[in-house]
């Protein structure tokens, strides 16, 4: 049974907003809200300039992918700007965006409508759509793409939060362990040199430091057995 546009749309919400699972992959990410604008809005070609990670692009095709990885253009501007930039005709920005006037025109392109990635005052990137002729687009795709763009932005920003959170969890789980070995190697060191627990890891300190290693590589040393404690208080020749 073949889906209703209304359908489809529901559909594509769903899937731009459901991006806290073990797989999403930012690049299919982009590149699907690119696919389904171009099925949804009937427009030629989208493509997404996200300014996170260097710049990332997402494309329905090659060409618009070329022009959404130029440093000029109408998404650029619309970034800088947190508002849309519409351009009805091409041929009238030569000045404004050289490069990206030349290239889109070459590649049958004659109108652009950008949106921006925006939630509330945070932008993150951009939303390009592309038309064969000049003209503007209606009110009512201008209006489902922003919403197309809304729900993108808020699935991004949850996405990077979640990505935030299991980064920080795994520098708090390495310190942790960094904690755990190097207080099991004080008391090695301090047991068998008859050292305090301060003296030890001063001295696990200052052997580091002298020989340009990390603490934690000298007390997992200790700890695994591969690290010879006596060379912590033998004095330099």
């Amino acid at each position: 049974m073949t889906s209703t546009p209304v359908e489809e749309l529901a559909e594509t919400f769903v899937e731009l907003a459901d991006t806290g699972v073990d797989e999403f992959d930012l690049d299919d990410f982009l590149n699907l809200l690119a696919d389904r604008c171009v099925r949804l809005l009937n427009v030629p070609a989208a493509a997404l300039w996200l300014v996170e990670q260097g710049g990332r692009t997402g494309a329905s095709g090659e060409r618009a992918r070329e022009l959404a990885q130029l440093e000029e253009g109408p998404g650029p501007d619309c970034y800088r700007a947190g508002e849309s930039v519409v351009v009805p005709d091409l041929a009238r920005v030569t000045l404004r965006w050289p490069e990206f006037a030349a290239a889109a025109t070459a590649a049958g392109f004659g109108a652009t409508h950008t949106v921006p990635l925006r939630l509330r005052t945070e932008v993150i990137g951009a939303l390009t759509l592309f038309s064969a002729a000049p003209g503007e687009l209606d009110k009512v795709t201008d209006r489902v793409a922003q919403s197309m763009a809304d729900v993108a932005t808020i699935g991004l920003l949850q996405a990077r939060e979640l990505r935030r959170r299991t980064d920080l969890a795994a520098q708090l789980q390495h310190a942790l362990t960094s904690r755990v070995v190097i207080e099991q190697a004080k008391g090695v060191t301090g047991e068998r040199l008859g050292l305090s627990m301060d003296d030890a890891f001063g001295a696990l300190r200052r052997y580091a430091r002298s020989n340009n290693l990390r603490i934690t590589e000298v007390a997992a040393g200790i700890v695994d057995g591969s690290f010879d404690t006596t060379v912590l208080v033998q004095k330099p020749e």
